[in-house]
């Protein structure tokens, strides 16, 4: 099939380029290594087409389906994409990805090379050739612009029209299509097929196939569902699109492997997309009310919503009484403790949706099931011993802040009244620069226990101050205050040079207060009282590693490139023990097979890199040393004037 051809098939609706959650990650050197082997005629390998019939004639081209069936162009993407950015001059309707990957492409007439758009090497240089209005205008144009120049060799004239003949004749190049076809050709099938086929490209998961299925039924799927994940983050809460699908496909077929939405019909899951949006936002609405986790960074354990998602679809989308909304909330606080969703995801929640497959008793054999793993689920000192942002027991401390009423420190009130509801910051209770000059390292300085969480008024409070003095004037204006915060009032434990009796005092006071929370969700005796949502949170804000975090984010989002998934967890392979990553790319930046995943790690422990590199994970802990990376290995910005 020419290649012109399929580009017309394309907006015509005869070839579908599929939706896959990775869009376009070639770089600009990939795409002069394909215009060089397109040139000179050397080969760069066939299409791989999977035949699907859909249920509407709507395509994402516009057009009718040619007999009734639709090719979703499964290995080939990157490379048709490209030159349909070279020759239609504008990146094809689905694209998401960084099109300056191929714009502004160059052929240089004697050296016969292709270079991305530099002003001081090529203005003014009619020996340089814009590839695109080549492909858009044809040969003669350039003939007689070349003419006109000053110095003009005419002994070349028949070399430069076999070039740039030659070029435009890229779009008459025939790919050979392979096609797979068949009622046996199951998801797991096709997917293992262009795996094998694909081992050096972009990998291709279940979730992107089905995705790709159901989107050439329903050309608006995956816009519907950006919808929602843009809702969501609008609320605070940033999801990934495999996490909504898998939400769905958990409501509709009650299983976590893609392959079951395989025989799921494009009515059936637009009913499962408005419904799963419909429990998520109870879902939130639940976390946020009575526990106050009111925000990304307290939300841990996303990988349970879908079980939480089938629990509450089972029950009709509510729940049945205040003890089972608290008691499911005690599972739901140990998964994210715990790490339950940190390892295989995909088995340990299909492992969970099997336990809770017959409803009654369902929520028991979940508690059950944690038992088995954990032994007693009740909290020790020792657990509070972490330190950092993104231990887990992070979100557990700003939550116990949250549900316990903990006091304001400039006013005294309960922080979460309604009213004004300011923002809280997390603040450090005996003074960092004080820590480290009297020689203590940097997990007891950034231990768990040392954060409080109050309000911008409160943060004026401790000034330039010792705990010692400020603490003193605290519980003085404020009586009962500090046991609020579950600070120990024990003032010999106020002097810095008693900082570690302080945090053994305060990880005990916060394991007791954890305990007895707990404790009452899972007998459901605790009060239904709400928490009030303070809007909007802030807690990370004042740290300088979280803004640059997001920062580093949104310059990716420039690029064209994909987000790192922020607070990623993984499992150390040596210890067993679940760990969280600042921001990472599981299956790479690029998501080729041969690349490493990447993770950016900012103050981290040296033990949190060594366990990324076990699990494989390029590791960065600057961000300038990743940008460098990302300039040079995956964009390869090197032409001047880029």
């Amino acid at each position: 099939m020419k290649v012109i051809d399929v580009l017309s098939s394309i907006d015509l609706g005869g070839i579908a380029l599929p939706e896959f959650q990775r869009g376009y990650v070639w770089n600009r050197d990939q795409v002069r290594g394909l215009m060089h082997s397109l040139y000179h005629r050397y080969p760069v390998g066939s299409l791989l087409v999977w035949v699907t019939r859909p249920e509407s004639e709507q395509t994402r081209g516009g057009g009718p389906l040619s007999a009734g069936a639709v090719r979703l162009l499964l290995d080939g993407q990157q490379r048709i994409t490209t030159l349909y950015g070279i020759i239609r001059g504008k990146p094809p309707q689905f694209f998401q990805g960084n099109e300056q990957a191929f714009t502004n492409l160059y052929f240089h007439l004697d050296e016969e090379v292709f270079e991305f758009y530099g002003q001081l090497k090529m203005k003014d240089n009619p020996l340089w050739i814009n590839v695109t209005e080549l492909m858009q205008n044809g040969v003669g144009l350039f003939i007689s612009r070349i003419m006109q120049a000053e110095g003009f060799d005419h002994t070349k004239i028949n070399t430069y029209i076999n070039r740039l003949t030659a070029i435009e004749n890229i779009k008459q190049i025939d790919f050979h299509v392979e096609e797979v076809a068949g009622t046996d050709k199951t998801i797991d099938i096709v997917v293992d097929i262009f795996n094998r086929v694909n081992s050096s490209g972009t990998t291709l998961s279940k979730g992107d196939l089905a995705l790709a299925k159901i989107a050439a039924d329903w050309p608006q799927a995956r816009g519907a569902m950006n919808e929602l994940i843009e809702k969501w983050q609008a609320r605070g809460f940033s999801f990934k699109l495999e996490w909504l699908l898998r939400c769905i496909n958990a409501v509709i077929t009650g299983n976590a492997l893609f392959s079951f939405l395989a025989d799921v019909k494009t009515p059936a899951f637009q009913q499962g997309l408005a419904e799963t949006e419909g429990l998520v936002d109870t879902l939130l609405d639940i976390v946020v009310s009575r526990l106050g986790l009111d925000h990304d960074h307290v939300l841990g354990s996303r990988y349970s919503f879908p079980l939480l998602a089938r629990y509450l679809s089972q029950r009709g989308g509510k729940l049945q009484s205040r003890a089972e909304r608290d008691q499911l909330l005690f599972w739901y606080i140990h998964t994210f403790l715990w790490g339950r969703y940190a390892g295989s995801t995909e088995s340990v929640l299909n492992q969970d949706l099997t336990v809770i497959q017959s409803p009654d008793g369902a929520l028991e054999r979940l508690i059950q099931q944690l038992r088995q793993n954990r032994g007693d689920l009740r909290l020790s000192p020792n657990d509070f011993k972490g330190w950092g942002r993104n231990n887990r027991f992070f979100p557990l401390l700003y939550m116990l802040t949250r549900v316990d009423h903990a006091r304001d420190w400039a006013s005294g009130a309960d922080l979460t009244v309604e009213g004004a509801r300011p923002p809280i910051y997390h603040h450090y209770i005996f003074p960092k620069d004080e820590l480290y000059q009297q020689g203590y390292s940097r997990p007891e300085v950034n231990s768990i226990a040392n954060y409080a969480f109050v309000t911008p008024a409160g943060l004026t409070i401790p000034g330039k101050r010792q705990p010692v003095e400020y603490l003193e004037e605290l519980e003085h204006r404020y009586p009962g205050i500090l046991e609020s915060h579950w600070i120990p009032t024990d003032r010999r434990l106020w002097h810095i040079e008693r900082y570690r009796g302080f945090l053994a005092a305060r990880q005990e006071l916060l394991a007791n207060a954890a305990n007895s929370f707990l404790d009452g969700l899972r007998r459901g005796i605790l009060p239904d009282r709400s928490v009030a949502e303070l809007t909007p949170a802030r807690v990370e804000d004042r740290d300088e590693e979280a803004v640059m975090l997001r920062m580093c984010n949104a310059w990716m989002k420039q690029q064209g490139l994909p987000e790192g998934e922020m607070l990623f967890e993984i499992v150390d392979p040596a210890s067993g023990e679940p760990l969280t990553l600042d921001l990472a790319w599981p299956h790479g930046i690029r998501q080729v097979e041969s690349e490493k995943p990447v993770a950016l790690l900012l103050g981290e422990a040296d033990e949190v890199v060594e366990a990324a590199r076990r699990k494989n994970y390029q590791t960065f802990t600057s961000v300038p040393e990743f940008y460098r990376y990302v300039e040079r290995e995956v964009l390869a910005l090197t032409e001047e004037g880029t």
